[in-house]
């Protein structure tokens, strides 16, 4: 990164309302220039290769190439600091703590956004240029990764559409079809369990008795029951069961909680 007296920012999220809050107190701040904003990945990509900001806060989850297709689309020629920005992929803050990468949880405050931000312009004094290795290594993690499933197809009498799987809460086996629960709606599919779940990422989806899939981050509380097995109260106000054949032996490793 070119050093400058300051911090040249690019503001990337497909939320006008989140542009607006990152850019509103972006101008509070001493020390730093706005080069623009951007609402979608392909805007994001032309920005960092044209502009080569010092710093991007950059969405994380976006319709089509999501925050991390952005990222390695211009590692190779240039890589500025990124904050990255998300609602609640749990896998995503793991990777960033894992390499030490900045983020923003949203609803974030000002007093994080701020020192976020401090952290950045500490930075900025300490590196001379080129891609962070840390970024380099996060990249190449997720491009060694599978690639899973973001939407499942739902075809009815009337329509067809697609369910963002982050709006999944939990899904039911119902003979030769599954109920996809998603909050207060529910979407028939007809296709085996068994099937369903090999498409998505197994960070985000458990199998926990033979008729039932659920997204961890939806478990709002899980008991010990008998024999070994667990009642599990999901976000929906469904209670589960989560039986001793599916049940792991450390739930440690599952980062519940």
């Amino acid at each position: 990164m070119t050093p400058s007296t300051e911090l040249r920012v690019l503001v990337v999220d497909d939320e006008a309302p989140a542009r607006r809050k990152l850019l509103r107190l972006l101008r509070e701040e001493p020390g730093v220039e706005i080069l623009g904003e951007a609402d979608g990945a392909d805007g994001a990509v032309t920005a960092i290769k044209s502009l080569r900001p010092d710093l991007v806060f950059l969405d994380v989850q976006m319709p089509g190439m999501d925050g991390f297709g952005v990222l390695g689309a211009v590692s190779e020629e240039w890589t500025p600091q990124i904050v990255f920005v998300t609602a609640h992929d749990q896998f995503a803050l793991r990777a960033f703590e894992v390499h030490a990468l900045d983020y923003l949880l949203k609803p974030f405050s000002e007093q994080r956004f701020r020192e976020v931000l401090q952290r950045a312009r500490n930075q900025q004094t300490s590196q001379s240029g080129g891609a962070d290795a840390r970024l380099v290594a996060l990249v190449e993690e997720l491009r060694q990764q599978q690639s899973y499933a973001e939407r499942l197809f739902v075809s009815g009498t009337d329509r067809a559409f697609f369910v963002s799987v982050r709006t999944i809460t939990w899904i039911e086996s119902d003979h030769n079809y599954v109920i996809l629960h998603c909050g207060v709606k529910s979407h028939t599919v007809r296709a085996a369990l068994g099937s369903i779940l090999k498409m998505l990422d197994p960070r985000q989806f458990v199998r926990v008795n033979r008729k039932a899939v659920v997204r961890f981050d939806a478990i709002v509380e899980l008991l010990p029951w008998f024999h070994g097995e667990y009642k599990l109260k999901m976000e929906d106000g469904s209670e589960l069961r989560w039986s001793r054949r599916y049940a792991p032996q450390n739930l440690q490793a599952l980062h519940l909680g």
